[in-house]
């Protein structure tokens, strides 16, 4: 079924940039899902003492020197990584293009929570006395300081900013990178989703005094969507960081075309500061579908939001179940049981972890899926074994927040 959009306004994929708690560029992630490997582990953090998290040792020191990370954020280093990562991806010589004509749109759940922990911790030492606040703590702080980071390393000097939209935010930069490539404000955007919240000791306390953060003897098992014994969330950090092109400035360059994006849309509950609801999710799965001349059927692989809460997977479950009940060819996969919750960079890393299917058509599993909530029940859920298709053309990603924020992007496989 061909997009009904003009040439000049389908936009496609030329660049993974990522990095995962189990994979630091899209090859060596995919191989991690396919082969069952979780990257959650024990992880220490200030107050909270041992936790289970996702973490990545990606190299920090290949695209920035020990001065540049000492100034600047994690965040923003993650960001570096993967944004380099991205265009180097897609066979981009920054050298040769016009750097004014190049957009940074990264997704957030939160930022500057770490800089700011860190701070008070620090002057703590010396009975608070603010003259050992660190005079970086401002531009390390501001909203805008990841993709920020990214322009001065890259000497971009096109339109950059952060898009904050809770755990739907990947999903949303990626929004944000298509619309501007449409309205011709720019010819490249590096656009998708990043995390350091882990660095943060307060996002563990708040998800433990809510009851939600995962618990278990062994931590490659402790995220567990959909499974009966689920018991919250593992806080994950990450990144994903696509280059984004209009179709012929793609193909004039002759460049390797990862997948088009020919569906998205995003939505609010208007419900509740935390629980989802099944109507709205639904509606923007609905919403993007139609955007993209597409029926329920049409699609082979979705990755799951699921986070492991008990009444957050019901709910999306619910709204699954409305849109796809009784599809049979619909698989049905979530990438959060082998990294964790992402955060910001959930909906882009989780969807790059799927892309590869347009080639190889083999379905990720979910991992730790040992026995369905009746609750959670759905046709065709991959779990713990890959599943292999015939051919791979539609694959959906959903990606919904706090305060009800939901986001949906629909990925083809794209054919010269």
């Amino acid at each position: 079924m061909e997009p009904r959009v003009s040439p000049e306004q389908r936009i496609v994929i030329t660049g993974v940039g990522l990095t995962a708690p189990n994979g630091h560029n899209l090859k060596d992630f995919r191989k991690s899902l396919l082969e069952g490997k979780s990257g959650v582990r024990k992880f220490e953090t200030r107050y909270m003492g041992e936790v289970l998290a996702g973490v990545c040792e990606f190299d920090e020191l290949r695209y920035q020197k020990k001065k540049e990370l000492r100034r600047g954020t994690r965040a923003g280093s993650v960001s570096i990584y993967c944004a380099r990562e991205a265009v180097a991806d897609a066979g981009i010589d920054l050298e040769k293009i016009d750097r004014s004509r190049v957009g940074v749109y990264i997704g957030v759940t939160e930022h500057g929570n770490v800089e700011t922990e860190n701070e008070v911790y620090n002057i703590s030492q010396y009975d608070y006395d603010v003259k050992f606040w660190s005079h970086h703590h401002n531009p390390r702080t501001v909203a805008n300081n990841p993709a920020g980071e990214v322009t001065l390393n890259m000497k971009i000097t096109g339109p950059h900013y952060t898009i904050g939209a809770a755990c739907a935010a990947g999903n949303m930069g990626v929004i944000q990178g298509l619309q501007m490539l449409r309205l011709g404000e720019v010819d490249l955007a590096l656009a998708g989703g990043i995390s350091e919240s882990i660095h943060t000791f307060g996002i563990f306390a708040s998800f433990n005094s809510e009851g939600a953060l995962a618990k278990h003897g062994d931590p490659t098992k402790a995220s567990r969507p959909f499974d009966i014994k689920r018991n919250g969330i593992v806080c994950s950090e990450g990144g994903c960081i696509y280059t984004l092109e209009r179709l012929p400035d793609a193909k004039k360059r002759g460049a390797q075309i990862v997948g088009e994006i020919v569906g998205y849309a995003t939505n609010s509950d208007a419900h509740d500061f935390i629980l989802p609801e099944p109507v709205r999710q639904a509606e923007c799965i609905r919403l993007a579908l139609k955007k993209a001349d597409l029926k329920p059927g049409d699609i082979d692989i979705l990755n799951a939001h699921a986070t492991a809460t008990k009444l957050g997977d019901i709910q999306e479950c619910i709204a699954l179940r409305d849109v796809f009940g009784g599809e049979k060819t619909v698989w049905i996969n979530n990438t959060k049981s082998f990294i964790g919750h992402t955060m910001g960079a959930a909906g882009t890393l989780e969807l790059a972890g799927n892309l590869p299917a347009f080639e190889d058509g083999w379905v990720h599993p979910t991992i730790n899926l040992d026995e369905l909530d009746p609750d959670c029940a759905l046709e065709n859920i991959v779990a713990n074994t890959p599943k292999k298709l015939d051919r791979v053309d539609y694959i959906m990603n959903n990606s919904f927040g706090m305060f009800g924020i939901n986001s949906v992007l629909i990925v083809k496989r794209f054919e010269a």
